[in-house]
């Protein structure tokens, strides 16, 4: 297989593992502090992931040069992950999915900054139409509302997280220095850990991990596997293959999961004006994917 379909299919899954987060994230959001919930899956995905780079043999000295790398990425995607679950106090799960469809044209965005990737017209054409469908569905299909300005705190919050996650992709890229995904995504985790302990070493050590309800020892174990270890080698992984703004495309395939997550665990169905919104995003994506044969040479 191709490396960059490799890429392609590293994302696919990714936002399978991602969607899972909003609908458990919500059912456990309000029962332990955000922070707290964040460092104890960040502690956990390191131990997974440098056990797996020790079992592999793929540690090198040469991963440990300037380690503020991995302060500097750790300390976005914390930042992204604690605000997630701060904003999924009060939005609902689609709303705050069709929030992260966001992130690639703000990706985009930083790339164009941080690496000189220039969108091609398709591309920006995929981005606007995604943005549209996402801004359709935050909204909840209502015009007024959308006239109106009139937007959740959660919905907000979520947003501001989305921008460190838009600034992390590119950022993968130029820090990389040829490390083996398992391990810069060790590192990650690591340090994001780290910098999440210090910050709020009191909540930590004061919280009952003991009496936490099952349902939320099931998300961090959850969060931990699949949204944490696995979507970071997933990310770091497809960004090494793909463009930045290609990369995150695949966030459009988000909602849609969320949706297959909700009604799995009997929430029901969005109405059909705001699955407009999300068809919307589905054509994005499909505009991205089609261009492949045009941009791909320069992933």
């Amino acid at each position: 297989m191709a490396e960059h379909l490799r890429g392609h299919l590293a994302m696919l899954v990714f936002s399978l593992c991602i969607a899972g987060s909003f609908s458990l994230g919500s059912l456990v959001a309000n029962r332990i502090d955000p922070v707290v919930l964040t460092a104890a899956r960040f502690v956990l995905g390191a131990a997974i992931m440098g056990a797996a780079a020790a079992a592999t043999g793929t540690f090198r000295r040469r991963a440990w040069v300037a380690p503020w790398r991995y302060l500097v990425l750790g300390g976005l995607f914390a930042v992204y992950f604690v605000l997630m679950f701060e904003g999924l106090k009060t939005a609902r799960p689609v709303q705050a999915a069709a929030v992260f469809t966001l992130t690639p044209v703000m990706t985009a965005g930083f790339a164009y900054v941080l690496l000189a990737q220039i969108l091609t017209r398709r591309m920006a054409v995929a981005l606007a139409i995604g943005a549209a469908g996402a801004t359709w569905v935050i909204f909840r299909a209502d015009l007024r509302a959308i006239l109106a300005f009139e937007i959740g705190r959660g919905e907000v919050t979520y947003f501001a997280g989305c921008v460190a996650h838009a600034v992390y992709t590119p950022m993968i890229r130029r820090l990389n220095r040829g490390e083996a995904p398992v391990v810069f995504t060790f590192g990650t985790l690591a340090a994001g850990a780290g910098l999440l302990c210090l910050y709020d070493w009191r909540e930590i050590a004061a919280t009952d991990w003991r009496g936490l309800p099952g349902i939320v020892w099931l998300t961090i174990g959850y969060l931990t596997v699949f949204a944490t270890a696995a979507s970071f080698w997933l990310v770091q992984y497809a960004t090494l293959r793909l463009p930045s703004a290609k990369v995150m495309a695949y966030t459009y395939l988000v909602p849609s999961w969320v949706i297959l997550w909700e009604i799995a665990l009997g929430h029901g169905v969005p109405g059909a004006l705001v699955l407009l919104g999300v068809a919307a995003t589905f054509g994005a994506l499909w505009l991205l994917l089609k261009d492949e044969d045009e941009d791909g040479a320069r992933a």
